[in-house]
């Protein structure tokens, strides 16, 4: 009943999409129509687009996953989302729409009238984009695998699939208009659930998540392991096997697996008696509700630095994100992008209530994706544990409904900005439409090769790396080149290739390398507190030293992004 639930939400889903992506390819009839829908989208409209475009799988299925295996630490990443709005509309908002520019990189070409600092600008872009999008790829591959059985791939190629038609046939119009929409349809498809659940759960005995117990079975649970993990067993705890354990295999018999570490085999099933403590994938921490339930508290190396840096990249990489940039373009002009940023806030705090209570109610009714760490099957899996059933499966309907919106929303916007960016590879082709469509493909083939080769990790686990590049490279171009006129091309390009390199080298080293530990594994999981003031120094340190070389266009350039738009005689 669950799987034709699952499976009936995303035809509706797919029925929409097409629905609204052929409405705005009709309305598509200019290259400005379909770049930047002709800079006609109204702040409501635009900002309902925009969080839509944020709620990606991550947001959706990550985070929840996130606070069930973390706990309270976890909740600094939806207020550092919503509090980077605050900045970005005090700070880029209203000048970058007044620049004209229709991506990153056609602003750092505007305003320091370098080719070779528009390159890098668009490698960084494409960084981002490609970090953004593979966890897009492996959420609606678990979404798929967790409800329907279905091969992971399948999900990869429905999220390719609809990515491409929607944005070849209509641009941004069409992306528009699916994005704005769906954020509503993903609002009521995380809150309808949570509030049924919360209820249930009410009725059910209102048990404390945060209680002083580490995370344990309440009746008899059969787990079944799809990829073969390593796990940490807080307590020797009895067990009954089938399949390999610590490379021995058994055929349904009973034995006590000892505390410490274990290796379980694929396809393996344990069956473990009610009270039996859970154990935890080797990577996840082992925590009472007590430190599950505090900031800071869960034990960590360096928890603390950890902590602050992972909200500074957040908080900083949000004003570089080109996916949400490039939205600010269809606006009409700096007034109506500044009321479109005011929005977003109050539209992702209205989403972000939600995807902390999962997590919560996933400790008390889905313990075991602690021990697979498929822990962004949360959302996906609670439904049917409160409520076995019709009622269950109409709430996993809903919430699948949500999940594939997020997908196809997010892939959508950031096929947009990395398309929009690399156009300028194709200029030998003729530009325009034909150079974009070329770049949509180029956007998804790329992660779309690399997908497989990542191996299982959370939805919400290669975020971080999209938000550090952003806040060590695009964030200080963006700062720096809006309100400081001493900023230079050699500046500009030295701190985008010291900043942007070290933070995509820290995150291909921690995604390949390792097991790392101490302070290594605290600065390569989360280096914004130490690359994003490294990249700010260097841009500065080198424009002083080039003070010479400042663009003639430079006093130009600071009026029109400063004055309002009835001032400026082009």
């Amino acid at each position: 009943m669950a799987v034709a639930a699952a499976l009936t939400a995303l035809v509706a889903v797919l029925g929409m999409t097409a629905v609204l992506g052929s409405y705005g390819s009709r309305a598509t009839r200019t290259t400005s129509d379909f770049l930047v829908a002709s800079r006609g989208v109204t702040p409501l409209w635009n900002a309902s687009a925009i969080t839509s475009e944020y709620i990606s799988a991550a947001a959706f299925l990550g985070t929840a996953g996130l606070v069930l295996a973390y706990g309270a630490d976890m909740l600094w990443m939806p207020i550092g989302a919503t509090a980077g709005y605050v900045l970005l509309l005090a700070l880029v908002t209203a000048p970058l729409r007044r620049s004209g520019a229709y991506t990153i990189s056609d602003f750092a070409d505007w305003r320091l009238g370098s080719p070779a600092v528009r390159r890098v600008v668009t490698a960084c872009v494409c960084f981002i984009g490609w970090f953004y999008l593979l966890p897009q790829f492996q959420g609606a591959g678990v979404t798929l695998r967790v409800l329907t059985g279905a091969p992971v791939w399948a999900g990869w190629v429905l999220v390719v699939g609809v990515a491409l038609g929607l944005v070849v046939s209509g641009g941004m119009r069409s992306v528009t208009a699916v994005q704005a929409v769906q954020f509503w349809v993903k609002l009521v498809t995380v809150a309808v659930p949570a509030v049924a659940l919360l209820s249930l759960w009410h009725l059910d005995g209102g048990d404390d998540p945060t209680g002083h117990r580490l995370p344990a079975f309440d009746h008899r649970t059969t787990v079944r392991i799809e990829t073969a993990v390593r796990v940490r067993v807080p307590g020797d705890t009895p067990v009954t096997v089938r399949g390999r354990l610590d490379g021995t295999s058994y055929d349904g018999r009973a034995v006590t697996l000892t505390a410490g570490r274990h290796r379980v085999g694929e396809g393996t099933e344990l069956v473990f008696p009610p009270g039996a403590a859970v154990p935890h994938a080797e990577r996840l921490p082992v925590q009472d509700g007590a430190t599950w339930s505090i900031p800071f508290g869960r034990g960590q190396e360096h928890a603390l630095y950890a902590a602050y840096s992972g909200l500074l990249g957040i908080l900083l990489g949000t004003m570089g994100l080109p996916h949400i940039l490039m939205r600010f373009y269809t606006n009409t002009c700096g007034r109506a992008a500044r009321r479109t940023t005011a929005m977003v806030p109050v539209l992702l705090s209205m989403f972000y209530v939600f995807p902390a209570l999962y997590g919560a109610l996933g400790r008390l009714y889905t313990p075991e994706l602690l021990m697979t760490g498929d822990t962004d099957a949360t959302v996906l899996m609670l439904p049917q544990r409160l409520a076995p059933g019709p009622a269950g499966a109409l709430l996993t309907g809903l919430v699948a409904a949500g999940a594939f919106a997020a997908f196809i929303s997010t892939s959508c916007g950031i096929v947009v900005a990395i398309a929009g960016t690399a156009t300028q590879t194709f200029q030998r082709l003729g530009g325009g439409i034909t150079a974009f469509r070329i770049g949509v493909v180029f956007a998804l083939s790329v992660p779309l090769t690399l997908v497989s080769k990542i191996g299982p990790q959370g939805a919400a686990g290669l975020i971080p790396l999209a938000f550090t590049v952003s806040a060590c490279s695009l964030c200080p171009l963006l700062v720096l080149g809006i309100w400081w006129r001493g900023l230079t091309a050699a500046g500009a390009g030295a701190g985008l290739v010291v900043g942007g390199g070290l933070a995509v080298a820290a995150g291909v080293v921690r995604l390949f390398g390792g097991p790392w530990h101490g302070w290594t594994q605290a600065v390569l999981a989360q280096p914004a507190m130490v690359l994003a003031p490294v990249a700010f120094a260097v841009m500065v340190g080198v424009s002083l030293l080039t003070r010479a070389r400042i663009p003639r266009r430079a006093d130009r350039a600071m009026a029109r992004l400063h004055l309002p738009e009835e001032t400026i005689v082009r």
